[in-house]
């Protein structure tokens, strides 16, 4: 049974699409943010104890795991850091800053502990924005590998099964919105599947640049509070140290002003919206096909189609689909443009923009949900396809002019444009004009037994072939 809807939620992301989101709003909310602050402060404690040339102790066992467990924030815990910041608690004034506020969350946790005398290496010598950068990082890591690739694997899948299925169904081609010459549906499929599993790939294999350099990124305070530990090396091996076997990576960036200028973030979301925009093109061609009667729907119990007319079964999910990815990609492309821009060493202006991330990911999400739930209730009308192709004979001319040309016969293009062009072409009247023809009687034959279904070309091999990548 459906959980209950929150009426009174401002974007259907979290009301009317909430079930669509999955996990989402634990990785990409602002509880979520809290706790990869909290991991990324408290990694960083561990491993300046563990770095020589650093004045700290080293960490006993129970103590590292402490520090593990301890970003495994309750939801109380999670209330603690926002009344620090916004209203503070009794001994600690009200930060006005988060990730301050997450800092004396650490601190207050520690002094119960046997690491209370490590308490003021809590984010030492770190600006906010090295604690941030790499919270967003892992936030978008970790929504891809758990939300956003899995669903579009879930699509290459259902692409790639209609493609084989239907990959010798012909299909009356469509160039300009006319008549062209036959495809096949399962070579469509293909395409979008090839189109689609391009950029799932670089998804894959994205890079997420971050940094932990300070505040001009320089080591500034750093060195000047160890200057004999090689600080470039201990960030490079602290932000790669997030990584794990597969998926989007970590990267170390050393060259960065306060902030790290998100072009990593802009190549990550053009992918994104590279894949939602091939999404939305196929939701649109569904569209057609639907409307055109090629593709059929299954009607589905207790579900109603119009308010007024009771026969009708809509192509809402599709439309549902491309709705979301328009909105997803609106959001992309803002990210994409805006977060590579900062005034001199840094302006604040990008912190609201991040906060927006999971709200782009949520409506990728909707839309690859209702596009799915689309897809699983469509199947190509075979025969509705035959009808129209066999309505259109003319779409052979090409076929013909071609092997006439072949056969050297001069002027051939002209002859076929002369005989169909701005004109009703009919079985009989085609062959009635090949049998007039000056050509030999064998060619005649070859060309009378073209018939529009069989004129696929290599359609149905294309549509079985996978891409290399796979």
């Amino acid at each position: 049974m459906a959980g209950k809807r929150d009426m009174n939620a401002v974007s259907p992301l979290d009301g009317r699409y909430a079930a669509k989101l999955g996990g989402l709003s634990g990785l990409a909310g602002e509880g979520a943010l809290a706790r990869y602050r909290v991991l990324v402060e408290c990694r960083y404690l561990a491993k300046l104890c563990a770095t020589p040339g650093v004045k700290a102790r080293r960490l006993k066992p129970a103590e590292k795991d402490f520090l593990e467990r301890l970003p495994r924030l309750t939801a109380a815990d999670v209330d603690r850091i926002a009344a620090i910041e916004d209203t503070g608690v009794p001994g600690v004034p009200a930060t006005r800053h988060d990730v301050k506020a997450v800092e004396y969350f650490i601190k207050e946790r520690l002094r119960r502990s046997s690491l209370k005398d490590l308490s003021e290496l809590v984010h030492f010598a770190l600006t906010s924005e090295d604690v941030n950068n790499i919270s967003y990082a892992l936030t978008l890591r970790d929504c891809l590998n758990a939300e956003l690739l899995p669903a579009l694997e879930e699509l290459l899948a259902v692409l790639d099964a209609l493609a084989l299925r239907y990959a010798a169904t012909p299909l009356l081609a469509r160039t300009h919105g006319q008549p062209a010459v036959p495809t096949t549906f399962g070579k469509e499929f293909r395409v979008f599947h090839a189109r689609l599993h391009r950029q799932v790939s670089q998804l894959r294999r994205a890079r997420i640049a971050a940094k932990l350099n300070g505040a001009s990124g320089n080591y500034n305070a750093h060195a000047a509070a160890y200057p004999g530990v090689d600080w470039p090396r201990f960030s490079r091996e602290f932000i790669e140290g997030f990584n794990g076997k597969a998926g989007p990576q970590l990267e170390f960036n050393p060259f960065t002003t306060q902030i790290e200028p998100h072009d990593s973030y802009a190549e990550l979301f053009d992918t994104l919206r590279r894949a939602n925009t091939i999404l939305l093109g196929f939701c649109q061609d569904m569209w057609r096909y639907i409307s055109a009667g090629l593709v059929a729907q299954k009607a589905v119990a207790g579900e109603i189609g119009s308010s007024t007319m009771p026969q009708k079964v809509n192509p809402i999910h599709f439309e549902n689909a491309e709705g979301n990815l328009g909105l997803a990609n609106a959001l992309l492309g803002f990210f994409s443009a805006k977060l590579p821009v900062s005034r001199l060493q840094r302006d604040l202006s990008d912190s609201t923009v991040e906060r927006n991330f999971g709200a782009a990911f949520g409506h990728c999400l909707a839309a690859y949900r209702s596009l799915l739930t689309g897809l699983a209730r469509v199947s190509v009308d075979a025969a509705a396809c035959e009808g129209e192709l066999l309505g259109h004979p003319e779409v052979l001319a090409e076929g013909v002019q071609t092997i006439l040309r072949r056969e050297r016969l001069a002027g051939a293009y002209e002859l076929l444009s002369k005989f169909t062009r701005g004109r009703t072409v009919t079985a009989e009247s085609l062959a009635e004009f090949i049998k007039g023809l000056d050509v030999p009687p064998a060619v005649k034959a070859e060309l009378g037994k073209l018939t529009p279904l069989s004129y696929t070309g290599l359609a149905g091999r294309l549509a079985v072939q996978r891409s290399k990548e796979n």
